[in-house]
């Protein structure tokens, strides 16, 4: 049985590369394309196989060219893919994605396949769902799905509630975990997130009934704060020049995930560093799933915090 299990999306990324990114009704003449694997959902599995951890997948492919490709990419790093189902008529999420020479990125999405995981793959996966130590969920597929799941679920329920959107207060009250960064953070409390006042957002994000939330700040880390406890927390992360940003958040979800189950003893600032670390590792690389790192020991070093 799957100790991680990822309801969510999977998508074909089309990535061009440009010195900027282009102002609205620009053509800019670009320095590399290339296509590969992606979706917040499968992003986040992979990112969590390729760290050691037994990881299942359940979502929707389109049955075109692309389905089979992608089903046979989640296989070869190591994703169950028993509930990865092919669907016909209709086509494989894609992603059309511009990268800049600085990592910044913007990113158009065409759902396909993934707007119709259902109620339905929730009941046929029902067992997985129910005794996985970690369910992720995201915002890419039907919230309704999602939210079923994660009612069934007896684990640590990690939602990384993206794309930014309102309108999900029924799934809170069910998360362990909610995650954001500072623009899903800000869309949430109507309060424009900074560090200054990240421990008002975090407060403000627990009255939604979840048990702990995290803010994801980029190159500054996460600030994290718990029902349970008195103080927040801004854990830090080592700086270095980025290359591609895309998919950063992912592989910080990921190994989250895969932390909570491998280093139960370890605390959660300690946790969150780790995490925090293979987010950094993945933007020193081009791509989004082919940048993250495979498994190390992340608890190598004591991860700086303050309290804030």
């Amino acid at each position: 049985m799957s100790k991680i299990v990822v309801i969510g999306s999977c998508s074909v990324d089309f990535t061009t590369y440009a010195p900027r990114l282009p102002n609205p009704g620009e053509t800019l003449i670009g320095t590399k394309f290339t296509t590969s694997y992606g979706g917040k959902g499968a992003n986040q599995c992979v990112a969590a196989a390729k760290l050691g951890g037994k990881t299942s997948m359940i979502c929707r492919l389109g049955n075109d060219q692309w389905g089979d490709k992608y089903r046979d990419n989640l296989e070869q790093v190591g994703v169950d893919t028993t509930y990865v189902k092919l669907t016909p008529n209709v086509t494989t999420g894609i992603a059309q994605i511009s990268v800049a020479e600085s990592g910044e990125n913007q990113i158009v999405i065409v759902p396909g396949a993934n707007g119709l995981l259902s109620k339905d793959d929730v009941k046929n996966s029902a067992k997985i769902i129910t005794n996985a130590e970690v369910l992720i969920g995201q915002l890419e597929t039907p919230f309704e799905t999602t939210l079923e799941a994660f009612k069934l679920n007896k684990g640590i329920k990690l939602l990384n509630a993206a794309p930014a959107r309102t309108g999900i207060d029924d799934i809170l009250p069910y998360c362990s975990i909610l995650c954001v960064n500072e623009p899903e953070a800000s869309l949430l409390t109507g309060i424009d997130v900074t560090i200054n006042n990240a421990v008002t957002a975090l407060k403000k994000l627990l009255e939604t009934g979840c048990e702990s939330v995290i803010i994801t700040l980029g190159p500054e880390g996460a600030v994290y704060l718990s029902k349970h406890e008195q103080q927040a927390v801004h854990v830090l992360c080592e700086h270095v020049t980025p290359v591609d940003t895309t998919g950063a958040g992912d592989a910080f979800v990921g190994a989250l995930a895969t932390y909570l189950v491998t280093y139960k003893d370890q605390s959660m600032h300690q946790i969150i560093g780790a995490a925090c670390h293979v987010a950094t590792v993945s933007v020193t690389k081009e791509g989004t799933q082919t940048s993250y790192p495979s498994k190390f020991d992340a608890f190598k070093k004591e991860y700086k915090f303050t309290e804030l």
